[in-house]
């Protein structure tokens, strides 16, 4: 059987797009905004929605619903954008990630974890670190560094100039 060491991060950020619910490893989120008018820029990829000024830094937004290929994001009263912290090769990059709605932090237990499936799911599966059970609803567990490749968060921040 595995240690568990005192620091494993249990918390989990959850949220929707479309009927599905996913989760971010709370480490990983700074913030949850209303959303806000985003502001676009031209030749970024179709998920890129554009820029948002926070704080006085410019942060590039994305279109979680575009990226898993499902509808453009709709806005509603419930839509928001969650700031998220991406670490590719040792840099870290701030992104926005719109979602549909937040819904809760979660503590789920390894045993409450499951492996990504293999097949069933419209989700290429190395970003996907798990699935969660609560209840009898799945949660699927992101792995944030992992969804946007090098070339793509090199696009967005080209969008986002320091």
């Amino acid at each position: 059987m595995a240690e568990a060491s005192g620091n494993e991060n249990h918390q989990y950020l959850t949220f929707k797009l479309d009927e599905e619910v996913f989760a971010l490893g709370i480490d990983k989120v700074r913030e949850v905004l209303d959303y806000t008018s985003v502001t676009k820029v031209p030749q970024t990829p179709d998920f890129m929605r554009g820029v948002i000024n926070l704080r006085g830094s410019v942060v590039p937004v994305v279109d979680m619903r575009l990226k898993f290929g499902m509808a453009k994001t709709e806005r509603t009263v419930n839509t928001c954008i969650i700031i998220v912290e991406i670490n590719l090769d040792g840099e870290t990059t701030i992104l926005g990630a719109l979602a549909d709605s937040v819904q809760e932090v979660l503590d789920l237990e390894p045993h409450q974890i499951e492996p990504a499936p293999k097949i069933g799911t419209k989700l290429r599966t190395e970003f996907i670190r798990g699935m969660g059970k609560r209840d009898e609803q799945f949660i699927i567990l992101l792995d944030i560094d992992r969804v946007f490749s090098g070339e793509e968060l090199a696009a967005v921040q080209k969008a986002a100039p320091d």
